[in-house]
């Protein structure tokens, strides 16, 4: 048994490893055996990905169904639907720019860059810390961390922290009704502007992070370590918003990353140096210990009242977060 998994009550890797998914199977013994592995390129032609790849626009993004802009014209749905593919082809298939798909589509996503650094078109004209973060982390996982655009949408993030450290949707921090804020978040509207003072949403920051948490040159800065710091404080509780904000939203669990949880939480909190000595990360290493289930995996939701669904779709998503989970325990194990 792996050292990492000294603290479990079973052993996760027996089931990971005999699971009907290529890439688990591959990123179980090349992650968390240690063993050498074929090239990644291996999993590209898998159905999977291929899949994924299809209706890839000449302009690198993807297509979305006709009626998706229907109510809301002005939302930029094809780099949404872009988020979507490359959150898929780069977190579960390690797809980067020298396939040209992801080259073109990463073209594309510059291209909804602005001025200021940030990429924008989620919310229309709003600004978008939490989206931008995680496309930074996408465009480096990629092979673009050395690209002055990526490195200008860092800059960008790291200029619009809230004084707290963390970050904040902008139209969140307001005092305008909901309705008014579902139309500028879905209408060409003035951007609402950053008030520093303003308290940060836990759950954007968790999303925020990722962009200055796998930089190599930002991931252990002042400013990372204080968003970090801000996040981890967070942990279980309420977010200081309405979006997201029950605090069992920490153990809702989804990979590859998109909204804030507790185990994308941990693995940016590691990679900007924090370790089991930080009691707030080690109440959540703990948390995981304490919830394996006896097969060795964790459930996808731990949130109040949530189904279990027996879909091939859910069981696939389970063994996908119990190998994020195990990577997260790895990695502490390994740097502490």
């Amino acid at each position: 048994m792996q050292d990492w998994t000294e603290g479990l009550s079973y052993d996760p890797v027996k089931s990971l490893i005999d699971c009907a998914y290529p890439a688990i199977r591959y990123y179980t013994r090349r992650d968390l055996l240690g063993e050498r592995v074929e090239p990644i390129q291996t999993l590209w032609g898998l159905p999977e990905p291929k899949k994924l790849l299809r209706h890839q626009r000449e302009d690198g993004s993807w297509t979305v169904p006709p009626n998706y802009s229907e109510k809301y014209p002005d939302v930029n749905y094809h780099l949404i639907e872009t988020f979507r593919r490359l959150r898929e082809l780069v977190g579960k298939y390690e797809l980067d720019r020298s396939h040209p798909a992801v080259e073109s589509a990463a073209e594309f996503v510059f291209t909804c860059q602005t001025g200021e650094g940030d990429i924008r078109g989620f919310y229309v004209d709003q600004y978008a810390p939490h989206y931008t973060g995680l496309y930074v982390e996408l465009l480096i996982r990629s092979g673009y961390g050395g690209d002055p655009r990526v490195e200008r949408a860092v800059k960008w993030l790291v200029g619009v922290r809230q004084e707290d450290g963390g970050w904040l949707y902008p139209p969140l921090g307001t005092k305008m009704s909901w309705t008014d804020e579902v139309y500028i978040s879905c209408h060409h509207a003035e951007s609402a502007p950053f008030y520093p003072s303003h308290t940060s949403s836990h759950n954007v920051t968790g999303m925020a992070l990722r962009g200055l948490a796998c930089h190599t040159q930002y991931a252990h800065t002042s400013e990372a370590k204080k968003a970090g710091e801000f996040l981890a404080g967070r942990f279980f509780k309420k977010d200081s918003y309405t979006s997201y904000e029950a605090g069992d939203y920490w153990v809702r669990f989804l990979y590859p990353w998109w909204w804030n949880n507790l185990v994308m939480a941990l693995d940016s909190l590691r990679r900007i140096g924090l370790t089991t000595d930080h009691p707030k990360v080690r109440e959540g290493i703990e948390w995981l210990i304490d919830h394996q289930s006896q097969d060795g995996l964790w459930e996808n939701s731990y949130k109040k009242g949530a189904k279990k669904y027996e879909t091939e779709s859910a069981a696939e998503g389970r063994l996908w977060v119990s190998l994020a989970i195990c990577r997260v325990l790895k990695m502490y194990e390994k740097e502490s």
